[in-house]
């Protein structure tokens, strides 16, 4: 009852407001009809009532008046939000008060009525400043009372003044709920320098951005340019970061076309950004032709890596999704999410453990998958280094028993996501997933099934990575803890890592081990302090950088390849193969079993068993 009471007194109040704005109109008629004359005649309004114009001025002013509000009912001059007036309504507004004028003078040369020429010259002018400028004044009115209510403004730059920009600005200007001013905008184009965008005025390049963010007193800066290559967006974060604002951009060109700019689309900078590389391509026809209609089983599928194969492989058609996770929380999020994102795939999500060799066998047996993805595993280093045979227990022996299952139960292909810290490996975690290569290397000997690994270095925004914990550490006001000034790393990112996964997986023949092209490797006190920045503060002066050494088993950098291996590369430039190792199968074999014996019991000298089996493996003297 309430909700129709609040209806109808809105209502009411809408109509007031139409009549009132006839009304004025109606005044802005008759006086823009005797201005008009009166100023013909130098203001002299003796001489205008001696000639006459004036009777003949009221005798047509009913006619004109009726005429004049249809043709602004037409114009829908009474139904516009005068408040959000923009050039559309304006435009709008002129144009009915032209072809008003124009009708005002056809009808009066054809009922014989005379007025000055100069009267249809002043007319039309007076009227659309009387009318027109009524309505801007309501958005002037807005502009000045939210400018009032706004204290403590923070003032912002935006870096692009096209399309993108000019919306943008006009939502900062319209919005009384944020409390934030557009004090200048930046352009590479020169011919836009010193000129003005809904009234903000175009300061100067991208090499003027550090000068006028101090100038203008700036606290955020904002990239609206959708088309800007990834090249030259990293360049222009570079000079940003110099400025100690913070930094925001506008997701891509994608937001311009489906007319999706807005404040609330606009991102944090986000640290792959800074990669200054475009994103990695793969050839999604071949990736298609080997998973679409097939049954496709993902280990640890709950996981970074796991959940997203998950999603890519739901983009290609499989004839069903089988996810194998331990953990219920992390597999229940991937299952709703691909429920909600692909109602029609056929998915089935399984809580198990891969080193239960019953539960394996038997999924295995009942659902026959053509494909296996195996991401399970343990991976944060220095947590492995202190429990290593729960690392051993869960790497190496949930891999066997994985792959024993896939080989002998006919699955085409296997695959394997190992990691470059299996590379002359210094921790206990690196050395497990050695042995998973060494693992997937003779299973391939010994069954039908594929057996492939692929190998690539971190990923961005995983579980564990470093990514997160800056961002948390940066929230919470530092320090930003790092290991080592000099500590290097590659990076991807997860989709970028997974879809070369699932391109190796297209090359597979049997016996491989992929390795990706990283790119640049990234050093990891130059990210922290980056991404401090892009938050708007300064290193070392508001949150602080610590380094705290390097943790057990870590390493300065990391290795994709060992020298014995060699490369071969493939179709796609940033796929490489490895050429495999060796492998004494026999007296590995015998070896893994009096490993499962230490690790089963907890027992000493598992590190020694593992450097036997892998001599590249270096122990680090810190137990």
């Amino acid at each position: 009852m309430k909700i129709n009471m609040d209806f109808e007194r809105l209502k009411a109040r809408g109509r007031r407001r139409t009549i009132a704005l006839v009304a004025f109109d109606i005044m802005a008629i008759q006086l823009s009809m005797f201005l008009a004359l009166w100023i013909r005649f130098d203001f002299q309004l003796d001489l205008l009532l001696r000639r006459g114009y004036l009777n003949t001025a009221i005798q047509y002013a009913p006619i004109n008046t009726i005429v004049t509000i249809t043709v602004f009912l037409l114009f829908n001059m009474y139904e516009n939000i005068w408040s959000y007036v923009g050039f559309r309504e304006g435009f709008a507004g002129c144009a009915a008060c032209m072809i008003s004028s124009l009708l005002q003078t056809t009808v009066m040369f054809l009922i014989n009525l005379r007025l000055p020429r100069s009267f249809h010259v002043f007319y039309p002018f007076l009227l659309i400043v009387f009318t027109v400028g009524i309505r801007f004044s309501y958005r002037l009115g807005r502009y000045l009372e939210m400018r009032s209510a706004k204290k403590n403004v923070e003032n912002v730059m935006i870096i692009g003044a096209g399309e993108a920009g000019a919306v943008l600005l006009k939502e900062y200007q319209s919005s009384k709920y944020l409390n934030k001013h557009v004090a200048c905008l930046i352009d590479d184009n020169p011919a836009k320098f010193h000129k003005y965008l809904h009234g903000c005025k175009i300061v100067g390049n991208r090499d003027t951005i550090v000068k006028n963010a101090k100038k203008y007193g700036i606290s955020e800066i904002i990239i609206s340019i959708p088309s800007l290559k990834n090249s030259q967006k990293k360049e222009l974060l570079q000079i940003c970061q110099e400025t100690e604002c913070k930094v925001k951009i506008l997701p891509g060109l994608y937001q311009l076309v489906n007319e999706e700019v807005t404040i609330s689309n606009l991102r944090n900078v986000e640290i792959e950004d800074l990669l200054g590389r475009d994103p990695i391509k793969v050839n999604t026809e071949e990736i298609l032709d080997y998973v679409s209609g097939k049954v496709i089983l993902v280990t640890g599928g709950g996981g970074s890596i796991g959940s997203e194969l998950c999603r890519q492989i739901a983009q290609h058609s499989p004839k069903q999704l089988i996810i194998v996770d331990i953990y219920e929380n992390n597999a229940y999020e991937i299952q709703q999410e691909l429920k909600r994102n692909y109602p029609k795939l056929d998915l089935v999500v399984l809580i198990a453990s891969v080193r239960n060799t019953i539960r394996m066998n038997w999924i295995f047996e009942h659902y026959r998958p053509d494909i296996v993805y195996h991401a399970a595993a343990h991976k944060h280093v220095p947590l492995m280094e202190d429990s290593p045979h729960e690392a051993i227990k869960n790497n190496v022996f949930g891999t066997y028993k994985t792959a024993m299952a896939a080989g002998a139960h006919g699955v085409k292909r296997f695959v394997l996501i190992s990691t470059d810290k299996a590379v002359n490996p210094t921790n206990i975690m690196g050395a497990s997933k050695r042995l998973c290569e060494m693992i997937v290397q003779t299973m391939n000997k010994k069954y039908d099934t594929e057996f492939v690994a692929v190998r690539f270095g971190n990923v961005l925004g995983s579980n564990g990575s470093v990514i997160p914990l800056f961002r948390k550490q940066i929230v919470a006001g530092g320090p930003v803890t790092v290991t080592h000034p000099d500590i290097i790393r590659y990076f991807m990112t997860i989709p970028e890592a997974v879809s070369l996964v699932l391109q190796a997986g297209a090359y597979a023949k049997g016996g491989e081990i992929f390795i990706f092209d990283m790119g640049e490797p990234v050093k990891i006190a130059d990210l922290a302090r980056n991404m401090i920045r892009l938050s708007g503060f300064t290193p070392d002066e508001d949150i602080q950088i610590v380094y705290t050494g390097l943790r057990p088993g870590e390493k300065l950098y990391e290795e994709l390849l060992m020298e014995e291996e060699g490369m071969q590369d493939t179709a796609n430039h940033l796929i490489h193969i490895g050429k495999p190792i060796e492998v004494d199968e026999e007296r590995f074999l015998i070896d893994l079993e009096e490993l499962r014996a230490i690790a089963d019991t907890d027992g000493e000298g598992l590190r020694q068993k593992v450097k036997d089996m892998v001599p590249t493996y270096v122990i680090q003297v810190n137990d």
